[in-house]
């Protein structure tokens, strides 16, 4: 019998050949938001190695937008001929190339981690950062522009014009990043959202800007595609975001037309107290799955094959999304299949290595 982990899944029009999707993880290997050869090869590697969807990482909606200055963007319209290449390529081996569309907010302008991941100031390549409200993240940062009305619309405008470049791009799927303490989740959360306008205050208050991005979206995005939202389910922190807060906003999200759920946590402040251990989020899948209906992803420290098919097989989620462990081995899928007894197309070009 075919194992849990490797057998297809589709959602609207679009067949995933198997439960394995690599994770969208930043390089910091752009140029004003330029794609180059290293995605290509990046991207393209996991796709060889068997993986059904590559979700490219956070790609910023605007430039002040990206979390540092070597993000990837589609806030031009020169960004889309690369990111057409690398899309293509990805589809010749069978995979569905994604997209993570992303605002940082106040956690943009940041240095790269190989240069120690601190806040930019203007001065030195940075720019003035927004947020829901004016709290930074840390006391050592500098303090976001409380977005006022106009600033609102402008990122809904530009969460939706990405969308149109991703289809142009040749993207068969979005996922909207509204988790890690990015701008999205900073509207979110009471930690980080003291607005007193109908975009804070109350649960039906904070979610709104997601809702009102999720809607336009969908406005350009083909119904035959899917869509995707990246959560997290919990702050770790006391008066956060929480997981019933999560389950809530899934439920919407379900009755609003998105497919996916993808469940990670955290990233809002500094001093959350995170128990990371191996698959230390899956329970997060498991109980919006099962209180909502809606597919989800489990993410979180699942890097053995029997792991994640265990995940699968007990209904916990229906993707696997694979992180770090994909980094270290670009062909995870190819392997997934021997240790699971079970079969798997390898590329014409390396089958003579197939055992």
């Amino acid at each position: 019998m075919k194992s849990k982990l490797l057998s297809p899944l589709t959602i609207k029009e679009i067949t995933l050949k198997n439960r394995i999707t690599i994770s969208p993880m930043c390089q910091y290997s752009a140029i004003d938001g330029f794609a180059n050869d290293w995605h290509l090869v990046h991207y393209g590697s996991r796709a060889v190695g068997g993986a059904a969807l590559i979700i490219q990482e956070a790609t910023a909606v605007s430039p002040e937008g990206r979390i540092t200055p070597a993000d990837l963007g589609l806030y031009k319209e020169e960004h889309i001929e690369k990111l057409q290449s690398i899309t293509s390529f990805i589809h010749k081996q069978g995979a569905v190339a994604g997209i993570q569309l992303a605002h940082a907010g106040r956690k943009a302008s940041c240095a790269t981690p190989s240069e120690g991941s601190k806040q930019l100031k203007e001065d030195d390549g940075g720019w003035i950062t927004v947020s829901s409200s004016a709290i930074a993240f840390n006391p050592e940062e500098n303090t976001p522009q409380a977005l006022d009305a106009d600033g609102i619309r402008k990122v809904i405008a530009d969460f939706k014009t990405a969308a149109q470049r991703a289809f142009q791009s040749g993207y068969q799927l979005i996922e909207i990043h509204a988790a890690h303490g990015y701008l999205i989740h900073q509207f979110l959360s009471p930690l980080s959202n003291q607005r007193t306008d109908n975009y804070g205050g109350s649960f039906e208050n904070r979610v709104r800007l997601l809702l009102e991005i999720v809607n336009e979206v969908q406005a350009v995005w083909p119904q035959s595609f899917p869509l995707f939202v990246r959560i997290s389910a919990t702050d770790w922190a006391v008066g956060g975001w929480n997981i019933d807060e999560a389950v809530k906003l899934s439920k919407i999200l379900k009755e609003q037309g998105v497919d996916l759920i993808d469940c990670s946590s955290g990233g809002l402040v500094p001093y959350a107290k995170i128990p990371v251990g191996p698959g230390y989020q899956v329970a997060f899948a498991e109980r919006i799955k099962k209180e909502t209906g809606i597919l989800t992803g489990a993410v979180g420290l699942i890097t053995e094959v029997q792991q994640a098919e265990d995940i699968l097989s007990n209904g916990m989620a229906d993707l696997i999304i694979i992180a770090r462990a994909s980094l270290r081995d670009p062909y995870f899928a190819l392997h997934a299949a021997k240790v699971l007894e079970d079969d798997i197309v390898w590329p014409l070009q390396y089958q003579r290595a197939k055992l």
